[in-house]
């Protein structure tokens, strides 16, 4: 049956024509410590002291997240229309991120953990005057 544009299931997940754009990626990033605006492949990225957290791929659709192995596994079990992975990114600590279907709660938690990855020791501690650039 196709899908017509109207009711929860429109986009997969929430409400149709509620999907997350790259602008509510970024402003959910941005509120944790030391994130920044940044590039990576020609394309926005959020860096945490010049480390990636997300960025957006080619598609503009797409969104990578940093994220442990164990929790890349859980997401695409749990929720394989809206978390993937291609061969590049095997090996490597990430998850593709469908935004036309992810909830925005969800999203914020993924950030979060890949933050916590990333981040140095000093930003997490909040040791870091990381807004003010010391370092």
């Amino acid at each position: 049956m196709p899908r017509k544009g109207k009711g929860p299931r429109a986009t997969g997940r929430g409400r149709a024509g509620r999907s997350v754009t790259y602008n509510v990626v970024r402003k959910l990033a941005l509120a944790m410590p030391g994130v920044e605006d940044s590039r990576s492949y020609g394309t926005p990225a959020l860096k945490v002291r010049g480390r990636l957290l997300a960025r957006l791929k080619e598609d503009g659709r797409t969104l990578v997240v940093i994220v442990d192995f164990g929790m890349r596994e859980a997401l695409m079990q749990a929720e394989p229309g809206t978390f993937f992975i291609t061969d590049h990114y095997l090996n490597y600590p990430a998850i593709l991120v469908r935004l036309a279907t992810v909830r925005p709660a969800r999203l914020r938690e993924i950030l979060r953990h890949g933050w916590r990855r990333v981040a140095p020791a000093r930003v997490r501690s909040g040791q870091d005057d990381v807004r003010g650039g010391a370092g």
